[in-house]
């Protein structure tokens, strides 16, 4: 394979990849969309941030993070509390239901993921995991 087929063959596979992962957020949970997993999924590495920390980390318009924090507030997974240090500031926090859910969710990537890659041998794994973690890596400057 010729290095420009094979980066063409990378990018329709990572697209594939990408609508796949959507389409399987949509069945792992009714209320849960692929943005707001990883939402919720920052939420919980980072212990709580404002909603344009959300918007910032993930590259996102703002108004597109509020529509989405405003839905997962409605559905009681995320709450609004006061920064004990600067009380003009509202911090995004996941509830107890968020956490289950999130785990709940986790989990059933998890276990899809590992039925996926079922059978494959050990050194593909480990070459494919650094693959993954040398690509995500990269930085454009």
């Amino acid at each position: 394979m010729q290095e420009a087929e094979a980066v063409e063959t990378i990018q329709h596979e990572m697209t594939v990849f990408a609508r796949r992962a959507r389409a399987a957020a949509g069945r792992l949970h009714p209320e849960l969309s692929l943005v707001s997993y990883t939402l919720l999924g920052h939420l919980e590495e980072s212990g709580g941030c404002r909603a344009t920390d959300l918007a910032a980390h993930h590259a996102l318009d703002k108004s597109t993070v509020s529509r989405q924090v405003a839905a997962l507030e409605r559905t009681g997974l995320i709450e609004r509390r006061e920064d004990p240090e600067d009380h003009r500031v509202l911090v995004l926090h996941l509830t107890d239901a968020g956490r289950r859910i999130l785990a709940q969710v986790t989990e059933s990537r998890r276990t899809a993921f590992r039925r996926r890659l079922a059978g494959w041998p050990r050194e593909d794994l480990e070459r494919f995991a650094e693959y993954l973690e040398r690509y995500n890596a990269w930085t454009d400057p």
